[in-house]
């Protein structure tokens, strides 16, 4: 009878993980602060991400410089379409409630190399970028999910700057290290998600172009996202406990 009782409990939380509906989720975007704290030709700049428990820090370094940088004020390039997991922003999606809701925006200019630290590990980060016609973004060993773009074909409307496809190219780099890169035809605008848990991105920029913009959010903590189970899944494996609890009690 506990064999069974467990067999049934075990099912029972299968088909509730694989019926439980998949939705958009809030984005916390970061809010970039200051200016830049390198008094040198590289730009180092900080940002906050204040999620439902935390506030986490988030360092970005580019040894090259920006094109500019706009942590308050100046124009809103997120703009056009609208917000919800049926919305037409370029930056929203079936995963993606919300744009980002201020003007802040890191806008790059030289081809290179720059990184993202972030004070805890955060879960499935996402970029939303900007005008990135003449560009693309290069991840080493870091597949993404391209999400979104402003283009009638992903059924959104155009971004700041005009419409623009966006999509992926794998390169393989022999050795086993593969590059990932974000490429597009036209303006592209979108959003891009990474899963798993990251306390640090690293991209390379392929090509000089003034300018193409971007900023970063993320769904919580990696603690928030995954170190504690959804209340709909405590709640099953409750019953299941108290079914097996049952079977104890009878069986005695």
């Amino acid at each position: 009878m506990r064999r069974q009782a467990i067999a049934l409990a075990l099912a029972l939380c299968a088909a509730f993980l694989m019926c439980a509906p998949a939705s958009a989720a809030l984005i916390y975007w970061t809010d970039w602060t200051g200016g830049d704290l390198d008094a040198g030709t590289p730009f180092e700049a900080l940002g906050t991400i204040t999620t439902p428990t935390s506030a986490v820090t988030v360092n970005y370094k580019n040894p090259l410089g920006v094109g500019f940088y706009q942590p308050s004020g100046g124009a809103y390039y997120w703009s056009n379409g609208t917000d919800g997991p049926t919305g037409t922003s370029p930056y929203t999606s079936a995963t993606v409630d919300n744009r980002p809701d201020t003007t802040d925006i890191v806008a790059l200019r030289y081809a290179g190399t720059q990184t993202l630290t972030f004070s805890q590990s955060v879960a499935n980060p996402l970029f939303s970028y900007v005008s990135l016609n003449g560009n693309g973004y290069a991840f080493l060993n870091q597949d993404f999910d391209i999400l979104s773009f402003g283009d009638a074909s992903n059924g959104n409307a155009c971004g700041y700057w005009g419409c623009g496809t966006s999509y992926k190219n794998i390169v393989d780099l022999g050795g086993g290290n593969f590059e990932y890169q974000l490429l597009g035809t036209g303006e592209p605008h979108g959003t891009i998600q990474f899963t798993g848990a990251f306390d640090t991105l690293t991209w390379r920029s392929l090509s000089n172009e003034y300018w193409n913009g971007f900023t970063v959010g993320v769904q919580g903590t990696a603690a928030e996202v995954f170190g504690v189970p959804e209340p709909g899944t405590i709640l099953i494996f409750g019953l299941a406990l108290a079914a097996l609890g049952f079977s104890r009690r009878k069986k005695s």
